[in-house]
């Protein structure tokens, strides 16, 4: 719960040593996996509760510095309507992403049952992959995870950096008076 929620816990190792341990007849699958889903549907719960109480107010607030206004809030809110759903579905497996979909799904006031259905959909998803990477590798599962975890940190990086300068590009095409690309 504490990881989704934004704190440096790393889920996805102790969903996938979660498994292990269920590979070792440990633990119990149903059990483990239910409890791991818990966790994580209050966490992204939480952090959408945390946007929806506090998110617009601090935007109001502190976006003018992020050049954050009304028109854009407006846009994310239509987005959400539109395609939103998908990223609280898929930001569980992109790390550092999870929690801030949440965030943003509650700041854009986005109705709870969508969230709810999304967002658990995804939690379910994710805890479920990681348990059973875990109990699908088995012995080799520590080795295993570091080159996948290593390749999603790549991953990331790369989806950050192009994400940077399709913003960057943005603002400088809008500086030159041009309209904007999209």
């Amino acid at each position: 719960m504490l990881g989704i929620v934004g704190l440096p816990v790393p889920d996805e190792w102790l969903l996938v040593f979660t498994g292990y341990l269920i590979y070792k007849g440990r633990l119990q699958p149903v059990l483990a996996i239910a409890s791991a889903f818990a966790g994580s549907a209050c966490g992204i719960t939480c952090s959408y509760a945390i946007g929806r109480t506090l998110g617009l107010g601090a935007i109001h607030r502190y976006g003018r510095f992020l050049h954050i206004d009304d028109e854009r809030i407006h846009k994310v809110h239509d987005w959400f309507g539109r395609a939103g759903h998908w990223a609280l579905l898929a930001g569980y497996f992109v790390p550092g992403v999870r929690h801030l979909t949440a965030i943003v799904a509650g700041t854009s006031k986005l109705e709870m049952r969508a969230f709810a259905a999304w967002a658990w959909t995804g939690a379910f998803a994710w805890v479920c992959t990681f348990v059973a990477l875990g109990w699908g590798l088995g012995e080799q599962w520590e080795r295993a995870f570091t080159v996948i975890d290593r390749h999603i940190k790549i991953a990331s990086l790369a989806l950050a950096v192009v994400a940077a300068f399709w913003l960057a590009y943005k603002y400088w095409w809008k500086k030159k008076g041009r309209p904007p690309l999209s």
